[in-house]
């Protein structure tokens, strides 16, 4: 009697309303998981449209195409002789859901809407998908006609239920459902059910690959059965970056598993496990039968066997460890990844960066050659859609990438912006970092630009701005410290527009931002300045985590410019020189230091945190190093910052997204950008506790 089972689950890097390219990419995944004698295959959440539609969710023509999709897969010979289980959404009585539909050989076996949806943090799923709240409910599905037409069938069933084979049972899960304290996979593994899939749509962070594997490991560890585990990979047109991490795990064990950051469109796992291995184990577990009070799964009849007649050689999968990537890895590969992406399907032509020497310009431009590394390496395996790609970029049919900083030549241009307030050495810095990475590197002066819009001003007005340092006011000094820094956004974009044309080279390149979540935090950057870009790898990502970072990149990449930057105080270089060296740091400005941005970033979206009671957290959590008035100065100085420049976050960069504290205001962080920055009730609260705390010496 068969008894082991071969399964397929996959990452896909699926782009939203791709129709065309995803359905190839379906295709392809099937057609792997067959030759690996697969007879289930699982596919990441919505794959049909692509999880990032968004509001195109609520058009009819998303549906409709969908649809037209799910025909095509009915209908094609690759699809044949194997259970397929793909994601798309679904119109049922006149509500959306988000759905998995299951299919074996023309027929549609069961349609399964998500019943927890995800709707926090990027997520907004509540906005477009009902969830489905109807316990072990199935009801009637009537068909589309064009499917009808395949099938021939009039309805399937639609709701919470699960799939009996000859020699099995299969219980889906969708995404947030894991996460979730009631997950669907408690029920159906008392109920007997043995193997649990999970296709999602789950993002990168930092540090949250460990998370889910926890999760997926102890949802088997805890009762027995087998895991599948099928994730988006890649941009998908938006600022999250999905990192795949595919896998199959047993009886709490991970079996096999894809990778998490890769440039394949395409990745199938499939793993061969012996059914009486989840039997043992619950059976040494004295595994519990349901609670009588709780229906029983609603079973789905197949005549289809996942297992062979005779497999008493078929060698099974054993548990392996998994090796989780340091942050500076994540931050190396992540965004790489996603700027990748974003530049093959913009149809532009390379980057361009205004790359000043100091962390976070450098950041970026370290990332740049990290993706270059990724493609000399996916060429060099043999990925001809990654040399087609890059082929395309440089115009030139016949060129290989041999080496990052050859590449990064021909897809990326650095620019260091003077003015009469830099110094010779953050230039010397910028030109030293872009030759180590083979940059295409311009040295621009922007002195010429800024006199003139100045000049402008005077002739209108009748009066010439001056410095703080020359005697003029405060509004003065920061007047012309914006004026410097929009500059030059308007000669980055440019630059960006004509560089490549005064070449004789065709297309254009898009801009690069440099701006991180601690400096977008307070607003420490000029609105409409050359933290507008296109797109901005490191917007996500603290001060912190850049530093260490830079550090690996300097081992890793044998770039030993970065030693001097890494060393140097961050400043912006807007104000004028003493005696030819930089007066002005980034953390004076700010009024505090990094660190301390990345703790009060935190407590503000995570710990949801106003004014007083980021207070009372911080007194404990500072005591060794402030007094209660020291830290009420910070905490306030901190939310004027945040309520004053809060507006300039409507306009900012569209960020790879990297940590849950963003104050992203587009997509994430939904507040509001019009504030009373006197704050007077709060503040006289921490006021009136700072009264009735003992003032401690700083150690």
């Amino acid at each position: 009697m068969g008894r082991k089972v071969t399964l397929a689950t996959c990452s896909l890097n699926q782009w939203a309303l791709d129709f065309e390219g995803n359905a190839e990419r379906i295709l392809r995944s099937v057609e792997i998981a067959k030759t690996h004698g697969a007879k289930y295959r699982l596919g990441p959440e919505l794959e049909i449209c692509g999880y990032g539609c968004a509001d195109h969710f609520y058009e009819s023509d998303t549906l409709l195409h969908s649809f037209q999709v799910l025909k095509t897969l009915l209908e094609s010979p690759v699809t044949q002789d194997i259970i397929v289980d793909v994601g798309m959404p679904i119109m049922h009585h006149n509500a959306r859901y988000n759905c998995r539909v299951l299919f074996l050989n023309r027929k549609i076996l069961l349609i399964r809407p998500k019943m927890l949806m995800a709707n926090h943090g990027i997520y907004r799923e509540m906005r477009w998908f009902s969830p489905w709240r109807q316990l072990r409910h199935v009801e009637e599905y009537f068909l589309p006609r064009m499917i009808q037409d395949v099938t021939g069938q009039e309805t399937v069933p639609f709701g919470d239920c699960v799939l009996s084979t000859r020699d099995t049972c299969i219980g889906t899960e969708i995404c947030a459902e894991l996460w979730n304290p009631s997950s669907p996979h408690i029920q159906m593994g008392l109920d007997g059910v043995e193997i649990f899939t999970n296709s999602s749509a789950s993002h990168h962070e930092l540090r949250k690959a460990h998370q889910r594997v926890s999760l997926i490991q102890s949802a088997t560890a805890k009762s027995g059965g087998i895991y599948l585990y099928s994730n988006q990979r890649g941009c998908d047109g938006d600022r999250v970056y999905y990192d795949g991490c595919a896998m199959v795990a047993i009886n709490g064990d991970v079996v096999a598993h894809g990778a998490q950051f890769s440039l394949n469109d395409v990745e199938v796992i499939t793993a061969t496990l012996d059914l009486e291995d989840v039997r043992s184990y619950r059976g040494e577990l004295c595994h519990q039968h349901m609670d009588n009070e709780l229906k029983p799964c609603r079973r789905i009849k197949v005549d289809f066997s996942l297992s062979g007649g005779n497999d008493i050689y078929l060698p099974t999968h054993q548990p392996i460890q998994w090796s989780f990537h340091t942050p500076e890895e994540e931050i190396s590969l992540g965004p790489a990844c996603w700027l990748w992406d974003y530049l093959r399907r913009s149809g532009q032509a390379g980057f361009l960066l205004p790359l000043s020497g100091g962390v976070d310009s450098s950041s970026t431009a370290c990332i740049v050659y990290s993706m270059c590394t990724l493609l000399c390496q996916a060429v060099k395996d043999g990925n001809a859609r990654v040399l087609q790609d890059v082929r395309r970029l440089v115009g030139d049919d016949s060129y290989t990438p041999q080496h990052p900083k050859e590449l990064c030549g021909h897809v990326f241009t650095t620019c260091y912006m003077a003015s009469e307030n830099s110094s010779q050495e953050t230039c010397s810095r910028a030109r030293e970092l872009a030759a180590h990475i083979g940059s295409t590197h311009l040295n621009i002066n922007i002195d010429m630009a800024v006199k003139g819009i100045l000049g402008i001003f005077s002739v209108v007005t009748g009066r010439l701005p001056q410095f703080r340092a020359h005697g003029g006011s405060s509004r003065e000094n920061l007047a012309l410290q914006n004026v410097q820094a929009r500059v030059r956004m308007v000669l980055a974009y440019l630059f960006a527009q004509l560089s490549l044309w005064s070449r004789g080279k065709p297309g254009g390149l898009l801009v690069l931002g440099s701006a991180n979540v601690d400096e977008s935090l307070t607003g420490y950057f000029t609105k409409y300045d050359c933290s507008s870009a296109d797109i901005n790898p490191i917007g996500g990502i603290s001060k912190t985590d850049l530093k260490s970072f830079l550090l690996y990149c300097a081992e890793q990449f044998q770039l030993p410019a970065l030693g001097g930057i890494l060393a140097a105080p961050p400043t912006a270089e807007l104000e004028p020189l003493t005696d030819g060296q930089v007066s002005q740091t980034d953390e004076a400005d700010m009024g505090m230091s990094y660190s301390e941005l990345s703790v009060i970033g935190r407590l503000r979206k995570i710990s949801k945190c106003g004014p007083f009671s980021m207070f009372c957290k911080l007194m404990h959590m500072w005591k060794d190093a402030l007094s209660p008035t020291e830290v009420a100065q910070k905490v306030k100085h901190f939310f004027r910052m945040y309520s004053v420049n809060r507006h300039k976050m409507t306009t900012v960069t569209p960020s790879y997204h990297a940590e849950s504290y963003s104050p992203d205001d587009n997509r994430f962080d939904l507040r509001p950008f019009l504030y009373n920055t006197r704050w007077t009730w709060q503040f006289r609260c921490i006021d009136s506790q700072v009264q009735t705390s003992p003032e401690e010496p700083k150690q």
